[in-house]
């Protein structure tokens, strides 16, 4: 009963027995959860609802289906990926369930998953509105599971949004209440130990806010914890975050290492949005080094392979480095397409935390093209958003190209006193590559 119960639940439901087999399906997919089987564990929590729909509906059986289905969207999550239509019928479904049971505290992770999987859809204000009920009804009863996930979630949803300060607080809260919750009880809810994503975040949010030496020291420790829990997706969420950070850092050699980890715990656990976002990693680094064509078709395979998921979040970073990959190619009609179509689901979903960046790589690309015009006017607008969202990382490179054409202009002391404006700001990662271009740049305007 205890190594097979996946046995005797198919046994009970063969002789009609329905009530023994779903406790049976319950012990089966939560025995897999912990194995980390997680393909698994959805085929049988499944089974479980299978089931339930012979049960007579009344409050016990929708009680039920309320803990298959809250499970079943966890572990769907890892299987299909966030934005699966999959995870949303069962997030949708725990949710009517669980407002018809009077919203009880155990299942707090049901609007946490809501979350999820909205602002994967692109639909970020949907997301946002159910952050705030989640935080309220968890201060309210003071639950602390429940604040650590809506901690966690208010946080990445408002990093999204380009808000970084304020994702740093909500990140930070939720580092601290970790541990002060059991972690099996954090993974069991939310199907990824919320300090694995905070954790990935928050070292996003502290470089794009200027303090990339912080961010570093906290990726190193993130990952390290990740495998300490020995829990593959958590590992995997942990991988992609450090992986996205390199890729913003430039950090080429140790991004190799990153997506050969997260491939290899993608393509062991069958986890199809993690192997997509490696695969494209995997593409970028190999344009780096020279093998642009096999780089390319890599890239390009690991974003059609997230968009297949249904993902619309976080796709405009994955669409910006496809694009910085066709202009290293030379391949400047497909960069600049590729760069207006993440500006565009920017635009249509709130999602802003790169759209600094995007307009400057955009000015780039018209710089090279001749365009120098445009090119100051999207440098001029990349650097207002960079200090509209306190963004000093954003705000350092849009002064660093705009400081960069001034001197090719001839104009050396109006650049001079731009980008030294911004550079003064910063007092650590000053051995980082961005501070030593800017260093480099203002040691030429003299």
């Amino acid at each position: 009963m205890d190594s097979q119960p996946e046995l005797f639940a198919q046994h009970y439901a063969e002789a009609g027995l329905f009530e023994k087999s779903l406790t049976y399906w319950g012990k089966a997919g939560r025995r897999s959860i912990v194995r980390s089987a997680m393909a698994e564990a959805a085929t049988q929590f499944q089974k479980g609802l299978d089931q339930l729909a012979l049960l007579p509906d009344d409050p016990e059986r929708q009680r039920q289906e309320l803990e298959f289905c809250s499970a079943l969207g966890a572990v769907v999550r890892s299987v299909k990926g966030n934005a699966a239509p999959e995870t949303g019928h069962a997030f949708t479904r725990a949710r009517e369930l669980w407002e018809q049971l009077g919203s009880p505290s155990e299942f707090l992770h049901v609007p946490y998953g809501q979350s999820r999987y909205h602002v994967y859809r692109g639909e970020l204000d949907v997301a946002l509105r159910l952050d705030e009920e989640l935080l309220r009804l968890s201060r309210l009863r003071n639950d602390s599971a429940g604040l650590v996930l809506g901690h966690t979630t208010s946080g990445l949803n408002l990093w999204s949004a380009g808000r970084f300060a304020l994702s740093r607080s909500h990140l930070e809260k939720a580092v601290a209440l970790c541990d002060s919750v059991p972690h099996r009880l954090l993974i069991h809810q939310a199907g990824v130990h919320p300090h694995g994503s905070a954790h990935s975040f928050l070292r996003i949010v502290l470089f794009c806010l200027g303090f990339p030496d912080q961010a570093s020291a906290r990726s190193s420790a993130s990952v390290a914890e990740a495998r300490r829990l020995d829990h593959p997706p958590t590992l995997a969420t942990s991988l992609t975050g450090n992986a996205r950070l390199l890729a913003l850092v430039g950090d080429d050699v140790a991004l190799d290492q990153r997506t050969d980890q997260l491939l290899a715990v993608a393509t062991e656990q069958g986890f199809p949005l993690w192997h997509a976002t490696g695969t494209l990693f995997r593409g970028w680094v190999k344009v780096k080094n020279g093998d642009e064509a096999e780089g390319l078709s890599l890239a390009r395979s690991g974003l059609t392979a997230c968009s297949a998921t249904g993902m619309v979040g976080n796709m405009t970073a994955y669409i910006a480095l496809l694009a910085r990959a066709c202009e290293i190619a030379g391949q400047y009609d497909e960069a600049t397409t590729q760069l207006n179509d993440s500006l565009q689901i920017a635009e249509r979903t709130g999602e802003r935390w790169l759209e600094a960046e995007l307009y400057r790589h955009k000015g780039q690309l018209l710089l090279q093209q001749g365009d120098s015009g445009a090119a100051e006017e999207l440098y001029r607008k990349a650097l207002s958003i960079g200090r509209e969202q306190e963004a000093k990382m954003w705000e350092l490179r849009a002064a660093v190209s705009l400081a960069r054409l001034r001197r090719d202009q001839g104009r050396h002391v109006e650049g001079r006193d731009l980008l030294a404006s911004v550079y003064g700001w910063f007092t650590e990662g000053l051995g980082t590559p961005d501070l030593k271009e800017a260093k480099a740049l203002l040691d030429e305007l003299k």
